[in-house]
């Protein structure tokens, strides 16, 4: 009987996070927070942007299919409707071209002036060397593979 009313005892003197507790508590998920939202913003962006130069990979690597079924005509510029056969899952616009001069491919493609982090091209025109050093330093591999002339 005498254990019963000790353990009433030392519950009703058990109290529940005070006011300074619950505030430190409030302050270090605070602090947390202001640590991981920028992080996160940054790591989205970057996804961004190494979602853009795989696009530019994967319609490179389309333009030279294109190109060795002559369907990029006689100038060896392949535009979007050209490539539109070749390039899957990919919306092309009317300004994306992949050009064939000189045994260097490039391609020139509008979204380049939407990608915002250190990874961003300077030009909208793009030779396949730099677009695969651009892909390598995001740590993606080139879709291309071998970079060879057809």
């Amino acid at each position: 009987m005498f254990k019963k009313w000790k353990n009433k005892k030392l519950l009703k003197n058990e109290k529940g996070l005070t006011l300074v507790e619950l505030l430190a508590v409030i302050v270090i998920l605070a602090i947390i927070a202001a640590i991981a939202v920028p992080a996160i913003g940054n790591i989205i962006a970057k996804s961004k942007d190494r979602a853009i130069l795989a696009e530019a990979s994967n319609i490179l690597a389309g333009a030279k299919i294109a190109y060795i079924d002559g369907a990029c005509g006689i100038d060896e510029t392949c535009a979007a409707t050209e490539l539109e056969d070749f390039v899957d899952g990919i919306i092309l616009d009317s300004n994306t071209e992949v050009t064939y001069k000189s045994k260097v491919w490039s391609i020139t493609y509008p979204k380049f002036g939407d990608m915002k982090t250190d990874l961003k091209l300077k030009e909208k025109t793009v030779s396949e060397a730099d677009l695969n050093k651009a892909l390598t330093s995001a740590g993606e591999k080139p879709a291309g593979g071998d970079t060879t002339t057809p």
